[in-house]
């Protein structure tokens, strides 16, 4: 199947002018199928000219072109054929369609929790015509009016306003231009929470089994939704463009969410049926603003092609961290945003996957979404911060006022945007511009006990960044001593520090204190020695998150050895009041630098030791009261979910002994202890089976997949892998959990024997789920914790094959890299 290049994209946008499009979809046909008839209505600038029409039909009914029936035969590799074309234009086209499974297309998913059946449409990137006849790229915006068919005690939410004209019948309003990617349904049996704000209709849905979680969520997302919706019309100075603003929680969601105008959708585990922790509930906040940023950046004004994809979501994501300090009042955000997003980032361009933040060659679609990670977001994000502090937040905000006003409902590129910055400014910034978007890579900083702060460029991809970033001192208890702010100049690979020179030789040393730069910081022998000591007094969450990003960065550079974080762990995490550093340190550990890192006769001891500092945290918050007390004591029971080798209080808790009060009924720490008890193999078959048919949700049946992926035993594994192999029924989610499960083993003989086999299940599953869902397998399917050289030598043949998807090579890829990481920290720190 052909991707749209780039050059059928430009010629067709010069020919075609779509003037509007008619959607008309029956859902109420069953669980396989549903019926889709579009009505297209275009100019033609060049009249006699020949173009083709994008649709993926089960079944091609029917197709008229300005009364002419053309040939249903002639549809080829998801084209048709238009010629002939006249200066006024309208096609018809009936087809049926095929619901999808894997989270793209018209995705159609039964709740095992009452067997009701939920559908959203999902059509990023090149969906759409799996669901409707379309000239499918970003640059051909039109209004849609939808109608839909459904099952009449269903509802249905979309980009247009909703009504329902007869039983089973709904019309939406017709839209204001969107792009094909853009056009969403949402039908189903869904439970609703509404209001109003600002004559602005809102709507909060999720599937009915949800209804308690929905109206207990409710009240803070409307909260959050009403204020970042102030914040953003302040700020831009332009009023909310789509109408009315509708969320909903869908099941089996690939991403976190998608910025539909006026119908965002969003995974539905981020609407909690139990309890969450402050980082949890703060990920679902920022999403909501993310994706409100989006209606103005990427809905209102669109990339003209998908090479810019990268500027609507490093757009949105550093406005909803700004929306979340300024307007939400959540302080932790840019901490979050370090430990988190920039580790992804981070992660990202190490891997020589690695590609500079704009400028990377999208020749057609699909090539455009290999590159839709870390690097589009959170390094993004992070030069629009460095594009403000060079040319100001006044003139950053009149730039983005002038981009908006001057292309809405149209589409905008690079260039433009970077010209509405220049005119704010005031000077060009084509060489700023070249330094940080066009080259890939990330410096390194390191600073001296001399005073001196040292940049590093990549070797395989060298630039001159300028920087500008503070660097700090604190003293051997904690006690700040030195703050400065420094610019290190795109020809500068060092720069004095003022005052540095005079601090204590036991100081530790904080290259990029604040977090300002998108820089790898590189910590000097001194201040790692000292770190166990002195980590918990440094009064700077921001810098203590500098310091811990560092040292995971470290472990995987082969820079830092293993033990020395686990050393600092023990000395300092219990004593960590941010959420999210606390929760994220306790991940790596678990799941990456004890299982990946260290060799697996010391896998346990890293375990055990993390378990111990998890307790010691509950200690330290028992009898404490209020929301921050109770956001620790989970993130510690978590913690020692995943770590903890007791089995007697593993069984207590999964039996709801002994549970801290936040956790009494929760089924989801429930079915985590199912699953370290599992992974301990000190789990039954009567215990699972029990423990299913007492939770009969869809995260219950996901979780139970995973319980049995991570049992220890020959049996389990083969049962395991054959499922996951041979399953055509499984969804992209339950392949995704079996995935995750499968390489858990204390031993790797146990597993081993399936390195080799990796490639042909990755084939099996790319024939039947979309790409997007693949590729979010391959990263869980990797062999990781086989580290030895036998398992590169296999993940070579992989990245050889020819009959994977670019998507699934480049997850592929980018754990080959971790592992080579894992390889070389192994030969440098444990030699044996």
């Amino acid at each position: 199947m052909p991707s749209l290049t780039r050059d059928e994209a430009v010629a067709r946008a010069r020919l075609l002018r779509v003037d509007a499009a008619e959607v008309d979809l029956d859902l109420d046909r069953g669980a396989e199928e549903f019926g889709s008839r579009t009505v297209l209505r275009f100019t033609c600038h060049e009249p006699g000219a020949d173009t083709f029409l994008d649709l993926a039909p089960v079944r091609l009914h029917r197709v008229v072109l300005n009364g002419t029936e053309l040939d249903p035969a002639d549809l080829a590799d998801r084209r048709l054929p238009l010629t002939g074309l006249a200066a006024e234009n309208v096609l018809t086209v009936e087809a049926d369609m095929s619901f999808g499974h894997d989270g793209q297309g018209l995705h159609r998913s039964t709740d095992p929790a009452d067997d009701e059946d939920y559908v959203y449409g999902h059509l990023f990137l090149d969906a759409a015509p799996r669901v409707f006849a379309c000239f499918d790229q970003p640059d051909l915006k039109t209004p849609y009016t939808v109608r839909v068919t459904v099952p009449r005690h269903w509802s249905v939410v979309g980009n247009g306003a909703a009504r329902e004209v007869e039983p089973g019948r709904w019309q939406l309003a017709t839209t204001r231009p969107l792009s094909t990617y853009f056009v969403t349904v949402c039908a189903g049996p869904w439970v609703s929470v509404t209001a109003e704000h600002d004559g602005v209709p809102l709507g909060i849905h999720a599937r009915r089994s949800l209804q308690d979680a929905l109206r207990a969520n409710a009240p803070r997302l409307l909260d959050v939704t009403t204020r970042c919706l102030d914040g953003y019309q302040r700020l831009f100075d332009i009023r909310y463009p789509f109408g009315e603003y509708h969320q909903v929680f869908v099941p089996e969601f690939n991403a976190g969410a998608m910025e539909n105008p006026g119908c965002v959708t969003i995974r539905d585990p981020y609407l909690f049926r139990g309890a969450a922790t402050p980082d949890q509930v703060f990920a679902v906040d920022n999403t909501v603003a993310h994706e409100m940023a989006h209606m103005w950046f990427g809905d209102l004004v669109t990339m003209r092609w998908w090479d810019d994809l990268w500027l609507n979501e490093s757009f949105a994501e550093y406005m909803a961290y700004r929306m979340c300090v300024e307007v939400l009042g959540l302080d932790e955000a840019w901490v979050e945003f370090g430990m988190v997003r920039k580790q992804w980032g981070y992660a990202a361009e190490r891997s020589p996957s690695t590609h500079p933040v704009a400028g990377s060659p999208a020749p057609d679609a699909l090539s455009a979404l290999q590159n839709f990670d870390g690097i589009s977001y959170a390094k993004g994000a992070s030069v629009l911060r460095q594009l403000i502090a060079h040319i100001g937040d006044d003139a950053f905000v009149a730039g983005v006022r002038d981009h908006l006003e001057s292309h809405a409902f149209g589409n905008a590129d690079l260039g433009e945007f970077l010209g509405a910055m220049a005119r704010a400014a005031g000077r060009p910034l084509d060489d700023w511009a070249v330094a940080w978007l066009g080259t890939a890579g990330a410096d390194r900083l390191a600073l001296d006990r001399a005073g001196t702060l040292t940049r590093t460029v990549p070797a395989d991809h060298p630039a001159r960044r300028p920087h500008t970033l503070d660097v700090a001192a604190f003293a051997a208890d904690g006690a700040p001593a030195l703050r400065e702010t420094v610019t290190l100049g795109a020809d500068d690979d060092t720069v004095a520090v003022p005052g540095l020179a005079q601090a204590d030789v036991s100081a530790l040393l904080v290259p990029n204190a604040a977090d300002l730069t998108w820089a790898e910081v590189v910590l000097d022998e001194a201040t790692l020695a000292a770190l166990p000591d002195t980590m918990a007094d440094l009064p700077d969450p921001v810098a203590r998150q500098v310091l811990w990003v560092a040292l995971l960065g470290g472990v995987h550079r082969g820079d830092v050895d293993p033990r020395l974080l686990l050393d600092v762990v023990d000395a300092a995490w219990a004593r960590e009041d941010q959420p999210t550093v606390l929760q994220r340190v306790g991940l790596a550990v678990t799941g990456t630098v004890a299982p990946v890192f260290l060799p697996p006769d010391e896998a346990p001891d890293a375990l055990a030791r993390m378990a111990a500092a998890a307790d010691e945290l509950a200690a330290r918050v028992a009898g404490a009261s209020g929301s921050e007390a109770d956001g620790t004591a989970l993130v510690a029971a978590r913690t020692s979910a995943r770590s903890s080798t007791d089995v007697a209080r593993l069984r207590g808790w999964a039996a709801g002994d002994g549970l801290p009060d936040a956790l009494v009924g929760d089924d989801d720490f429930r079915w985590l202890v199912l699953r370290r008890l599992s992974a301990l193999d000190a789990l039954d078959d009567a215990a699972l089976a029990e423990a299913e048919a007492a939770d009969r949700s869809l995260a219950g049946r996901l979780a139970a997949h995973g319980v049995r992926a991570v049992r220890p035993t020959e049996e389990a594994k083969t049962a395991t892998w054959d499922r996951l192999r041979d399953d055509a029924s499984l969804s992209n989610y339950e392949a995704l959990e079996i995935a995750r499960g499968f390489w858990a083993s204390p031993d790797p003989d146990l597993v081993r024997p399936y390195v080799g086999r990796v490639g042909d299940c990755l084939a099996r599953l790319d024939d039947r789920m979309g790409e997007d869902a693949v590729s979010r397998v391959a990263t869980a399917l990797f062999p990781l914790t086989v580290v030895e050289d036998a398992t590169l030598e296999a993940s070579a043949a992989i990245l050889a094959r020819d009959d994977l998807s670019p998507g699934v090579l480049r997850s592929v890829l980018d754990a080959d890299h971790v592992l080579s990481e894992a390889l070389a920290s192994r030969a440098r720190f444990d030699p044996r």
